[in-house]
């Protein structure tokens, strides 16, 4: 029995070490997994669409240019993905999202600004890129909510 077990050790050992040592390559990701996911060369996976011969858009995971520091080999949490009100679906790269309220509002939460380095990395270089400054971003549309507040409540004046 003990000659039966040191092999099969071995062989669950060895398929450890195999998934412990596989790399995120983004053409290999799923779709669906694919955005805010960063490969094992350090660079940002993204979702693009391309048109095929027959007219039908499809979707496919490419390893982008934007190198991120000091992180490779990681997928984005679900639980980061709903905090920080992002979607795994969206194509491209766009620092567009800046501009809203609502997303800035989750981006800016402690759920999101604390526990998701990876997404608040990305809007940060995304901010930075556009001359804008994360905090700066945050500070303007946390007021820019607090009017919206206070408007909807006829608090001040239109």
């Amino acid at each position: 029995m003990a000659s039966f077990k040191l092999p099969l050790v071995l062989f669950l050992s060895s398929l450890f070490l195999q998934a412990a040592l596989a790399e995120i390559v983004c053409e290999e990701l799923p779709n669906d997994i694919c955005a805010f996911t960063v490969s094992s060369s350090g660079k940002r996976c993204l979702l693009e669409t391309y048109a095929k011969q027959n007219g039908a858009v499809e979707y496919q995971c490419r390893t982008s240019e934007v190198v991120v520091e000091k992180m490779a080999d990681y997928i984005e949490t679900d639980a980061c993905v709903k905090a920080c009100g992002v979607d795994r679906n969206s194509v491209g790269i766009s620092s567009d999202a800046l501009l809203e309220p609502q997303f800035t509002g989750k981006l800016c939460s402690p759920a999101c600004y604390q526990n998701c380095p990876n997404i608040v990395d990305l809007y940060f270089n995304l901010a930075a890129g556009e001359g804008m400054i994360l905090h700066y971003v945050h500070v303007f549309n946390r007021r820019i909510l607090f009017l919206q507040f206070l408007f909807q409540r006829n608090i001040i004046c239109s």
